[in-house]
């Protein structure tokens, strides 16, 4: 009876943990088929954030008397502004005419695959649905390149924003070299911090080749492809001399296009002199004509703020399902390090 009495138990434990795993997967598929919506915009008032934080240090450094003169002059100020918005209105039929002119921020840091510009794109079509031709995107840039087809992706989504005659501006703080250059480039313009790096117009392409550690352990290695060039170099098979002199072909091809992407977008700019795959600073890049000014994202934003623009950051957030959450962060770990070995290995970096 004991024995009968401690299966049951048992039995009753398993059925438990089933329905509990089944009711997990159904929260897991009903929180992924939620509303079929991947993401959310979040926007993020910037101008109302300086005005906050000006008028808390305010309130320390002036008596209340003069809050009170400097409060009521503004009101004036505001009212008249008002007026003056409103008369203008009447006078132009156009309905964004009368209004102040907007500065869209953008944060963009780039990983090795560029997987950011899926959030880039949705925060571009959403800009560009309301923009107008008095308005400007601020892009704050920091990339230290990666995959050729993510970085060329992303560039050609910046693109969108002054195809539809909307100013550009890049900012980089820390870093744009390489493919986070190949983005810059893109820009009406572009300034950077006196030590931030920027350039590094070059292609890469490296992997390690185990070959001869299998043969000395009598390990062979198959592979096989249809198409002559179909794989080229290889991680574990015989690299040959002419593998090896394609391989560098389509490197110098990869380069090629690199280089006319950018004289396109920035024709006065002495490629041949910037593109050896050397890096410089935002105060030695400015003297080469790979950026406009040297300045920092936090001075052209404060100055935006005191020429009396409307400034909204606008940001992207995935959403990530219960699956996701739960998933354990050294599988990700581990797929981020095999995405690099593959492409290093297979596909040049810029």
């Amino acid at each position: 009876m004991e024995f009968i009495a401690d299966y049951g138990l048992f039995l009753a434990k398993v059925i438990t943990f089933l329905v509990a795993a089944v009711v997990l997967v159904a929260l897991v598929r009903a929180a992924n088929d939620k509303g079929g919506q991947k993401g959310s915009l979040k926007i993020t008032d910037l101008t109302e954030s300086f005005k906050h934080h000006r008028e808390a240090l305010e309130h320390h450094l002036y008596n209340e008397a003069e809050l009170k003169a400097r409060d009521k002059a503004e009101k004036k100020a505001k009212k008249a502004e008002k007026k003056a918005q409103k008369a203008a209105a009447k006078k132009d039929s156009e309905h964004n005419s009368s209004r102040e002119p907007r500065l869209f921020v953008l944060t963009f840091k780039g990983s090795i695959d560029a997987r950011e510009v899926e959030g880039l794109r949705e925060e571009i079509s959403a800009i560009l649905a309301v923009a107008t031709s008095d308005d400007e995107v601020l892009v704050r840039l920091e990339s230290g390149g990666g995959m050729v087809h993510g970085y060329g992706l992303a560039a050609s989504q910046l693109a969108r924003i002054r195809k539809a005659g909307v100013r550009l501006t890049i900012s980089v703080d820390k870093v744009a070299a390489s493919g986070g250059y190949m983005m810059a480039c893109v820009a009406d313009k572009i300034i950077a911090a006196p030590f931030a790096i920027i350039g590094s117009i070059g292609v890469i392409a490296q992997l390690p080749n185990f070959n001869k550690l299998l043969k000395k352990n009598d390990i062979e290695f198959e592979q096989l492809t249809a198409g002559e060039f179909k794989r080229t170099l290889t991680m574990f098979g015989e690299n040959t001399d002419k593998a090896r002199e394609k391989f560098q072909t389509e490197l110098e091809e990869t380069h090629d296009l690199f280089k006319g992407f950018i004289t396109e977008h920035r024709p006065t700019l002495n490629v041949d002199t910037v593109a050896t795959g050397e890096h410089w600073f935002g105060n030695q890049a400015i003297d080469l004509g790979l950026i406009d000014a040297v300045s920092t994202s936090d001075e052209y934003l404060f100055e935006a703020a005191n020429s009396e623009r409307h400034i909204l950051a606008v940001s992207y957030h995935q959403r990530k399902n219960i699956a996701e959450k739960l998933a354990g962060a050294s599988a990700e770990v581990a797929d981020r390090v095999l995405l690099k070995w593959i492409s290093r290995g297979q596909r040049p970096l810029i």
